[in-house]
């Protein structure tokens, strides 16, 4: 039987790009770019105008994309920002909670 940690799509890679965009591999296989310029310059997020911080991209060791210590993003968000994916792809238990809502 497969446990529910390994069912779960985690980032696999991730790289910063030029312009506020980062590159991301999924373990499913999905990958690309994604635009994260609608982010930058706003709140704890500015800290990413310093280019070498915005560079430090890494993925955290409980997932989440991060920069520094007190800056992450949560990968699922991610994952379907760049497959376009509706949240019930990730969550499909969702998909019947909101049909018996």
């Amino acid at each position: 039987m497969t446990s529910v940690r390994e069912e779960l799509i985690r980032p696999t890679k991730v790289e910063a790009r030029e312009e506020f965009r980062i590159w991301l591999r999924y373990s499913d296989g999905a990958s690309g770019d994604i635009d994260l310029s609608d982010l930058a310059g706003k709140g704890v997020v500015k800290a990413w105008d310093d280019r070498a911080f915005f560079e430090s991209v890494r993925i955290a060791p409980w997932g989440a994309i991060a920069w520094g210590e007190c800056l992450d993003l949560c990968p699922d968000a991610l994952y379907l920002r760049l497959t376009g994916k509706p949240v019930t792809a990730l969550f499909p238990s969702l998909g019947a909670r909101i049909e018996n809502a």
